[in-house]
């Protein structure tokens, strides 16, 4: 069995297509489904089923991709034991992160790890949902909590904070709330609380019993731009409301306080490029604390 495989295999069954396993391997699609025949060819084993819409794990397929997990561990804590592990800056590192800061903070910012090693390729996923590091389904993840179970290695990038906010046209219109409760009179933007990841991410609590929503929104990036466009009044994070002039805070002394975490999954400990970009995430933040306070 050539581990080469092993690994394209992986890829596939993490991204549930051979086209979207292809591009972050960085091989023909054509090459990759003929080594993944060639997988089973040698296990006597079928492992996916074949759509034209993605594929998907037989049982024996599932459990093969359990063992493949386990080797690639084993593989990495080999390589680091040995002492052979990347010494340069190169390859992928695929950063999972909150859309709020992913889409406001780091996509503007990650390009220049990219110009500092030109041999390192950087894949952002900045969507509302969590990533489970033990599939690789991101390298790095930035969480709202500290991870409490796993082989995850964790650090905390910033404390951050979050107030309620509305459009200066909003509030010519509806008028300034003056306490909580007079929120119930205003038109209120907030999130669909069935897709809702992380019970850290569940704020409209925090500040008022029973808020009720007459637009809901998954992602913090979409609360902020219906927040913009004048239709009521949202949570929002502070340090992307700042960057736009026409949103207001509203009710000041209403304070959300929570924290990013940088969490990655051990077996990367070893990994030049994993630890370069964990210590560039810090450099970010230490460069830019002033808009998180």
């Amino acid at each position: 069995m050539d581990w080469d495989d092993v690994r394209m295999f992986l890829a596939v069954a993490r991204t549930g297509q051979i086209l979207a396993a292809s591009r972050r391997l960085g091989v023909n699609h054509a090459t990759l489904s003929r080594r993944i025949t060639a997988l089973e060819e040698a296990l006597q084993t079928r492992l996916l089923v074949r759509r034209t819409n993605g594929c998907e794990l037989t049982p024996e397929g599932e459990v093969f991709s359990r063992a493949a997990e386990r080797m690639e561990t084993e593989m990495l804590a080999a390589q680091s034991d040995i002492g052979r592990v990347d010494s340069a800056v190169a390859g992928t590192v695929r950063i999972g992160a909150p859309d709020g800061f992913g889409v406001a903070f780091l996509a503007s910012r990650l390009g220049e790890l990219t110009r500092r090693y030109p041999a390192l390729k950087i894949q952002l996923v900045p969507v509302p949902r969590a990533f489970s590091l033990s599939q690789r389904e991101a390298d790095i993840a930035i969480t709202i909590e500290r991870p409490e179970q796993g082989r995850l290695i964790s650090s905390k990038l910033t404390d951050y904070t979050l107030g309620l906010y509305a459009s200066r046209s909003y509030l010519d219109q509806a008028g300034m709330p003056g306490t909580v409760e007079a929120l119930r009179e205003h038109r209120l933007i907030g999130h669909v609380d069935d897709l809702v990841y992380s019970a850290s991410l569940a704020y409209t609590g925090e500040v008022m019993r029973g808020w009720d929503s007459g637009f809901e929104i998954s992602s913090a990036i979409g609360q902020t731009e219906a927040v913009r466009a004048g239709f009521g009044i949202g949570i929002l994070h502070d340090y992307i409301a700042r960057q736009h002039g026409e949103l207001l805070r509203v009710l000041p002394d209403v304070v959300i306080r929570r924290s990013y975490w940088t969490t990655y999954h051990e077996s990367a400990r070893e990994l030049v490029r994993v630890r370069t970009v964990v210590s560039f995430l810090q450099e970010l933040i230490d460069e830019n604390r002033q808009i998180f306070v």
